[in-house]
């Protein structure tokens, strides 16, 4: 089989393609054929050793996937060559087939395609965390979302519609903007590209409160960072509550003044902890998801598919903070 192969830290461009032997699945394992690998930002970080988990090289990026199941190990019940399945696996992705445990795989509905079904657990099951557990949104209450138009912020857009908010989509072109809409945002704000003086950090501070309103942003979902944050943070809600949830655009130093000055919480988000924590609990929002799925309130936006062998050229685009929804790596037939 083929698999794209970090070898030595660094960009997409130290990935090489390899043949490997075929795996053999062991006690409580299924061996997927993958069809569909989504990219996400992790990757990003995973292979220049800057993520939370370090795996032992070499080792494929790639860590949700869609495919067929190709065989199963023994003890495993429920499942059959030919079962169509979702896996989040965290990394190895990006080869024709791996190896994935049982309990971490999921049914791809009928209907459904692979590119959508690799698309769907890591961006919105992240969302979900964050504006129900730690956002504790509520119906009516007003949703502001950084990088609205990415994986992460498009399935806010949805989910903070779906679960009856106003939704402020906030992105940096116009292009982006539309996307955002689409997915049903109420207003959008289209900032600037950072980094931001004084000046241009007040500007954008004030561009957030006029979208949100008098009353501010009651619940603010960051994916972003950077020098978007703390301008966001000043058009927050009395006891508002900010969800930190990445830093493509670098880590933020807040003023905790503003905190204090609105009685806000600013909210951790690690979804890959949560699930591990609380397996129960997460199983109750992927049941949500696939029922909100099923009824058209969300749906994957697959905007770029590559082949295998582009799979780093995939990782890059996100690296450039390109990306408009979902990037997908399709398996060499």
């Amino acid at each position: 089989m083929k698999a794209l192969l970090s070898n030595a830290s660094g960009g997409p461009e130290t990935l090489t393609l390899t043949h490997l032997p075929n795996p053999v699945p062991g006690k409580g394992q299924l061996l997927v054929r993958v069809k569909a690998c989504a990219i996400n930002y992790p990757d990003v970080l995973i292979i220049e050793d800057k993520y939370q988990f370090k795996p032992e090289r070499p080792f494929a990026p790639g860590g949700e996937i869609a495919g067929v199941v190709e065989a199963v190990g023994e003890g495993v019940a429920g499942w059959s060559p030919g079962d169509r399945v979702i896996a989040m696996i965290g990394h190895g992705g990006l080869a024709e087939k791996v190896l994935v445990p049982a309990a971490m795989v999921l049914r791809l509905p009928e209907g459904r395609s692979f590119e959508e079904g690799s698309a769907l657990i890591l961006t919105y099951a992240t969302s979900i965390h964050a504006l129900l557990d730690r956002g504790r949104l509520k119906a009516g209450e007003t949703l502001l979302i950084l990088g609205a138009a990415g994986g992460v912020g498009l399935a806010a857009v949805e989910l903070g519609k779906a679960f009856g908010a106003r939704v402020i989509a906030a992105v940096s072109s116009e292009e982006k903007a539309g996307v955002a809409r689409e997915a049903g945002a109420d207003d959008v704000v289209i900032y600037p590209h950072g980094p931001f003086d004084k000046a241009g950090s007040k500007a954008l501070a004030d561009a957030f409160k006029a979208a949100v309103g008098p009353n501010g942003a009651d619940v603010i979902l960051d994916p972003v960072g950077g020098d978007y944050t703390e301008p966001a943070l000043r058009a927050i809600a009395w006891e508002g509550r900010y969800l930190v949830v990445g830093f493509p655009a670098g880590i933020p130093r807040l003023p905790l003044n503003l905190t204090l000055l609105k009685s806000c919480d600013v909210c951790g988000v690690f979804w890959g902890a949560f699930a591990g924590r609380d397996p129960k609990a997460n199983a109750a929002h992927v049941a949500t998801l696939f029922r909100l799925w099923e009824e058209g309130k969300i749906a994957p936006k697959v905007s770029r598919i590559w082949p295998l062998a582009q799979g780093g050229d995939a990782i890059a685009h996100m690296a450039a903070r390109g990306a408009v929804g979902k990037l997908v790596v399709r398996m060499d037939e």
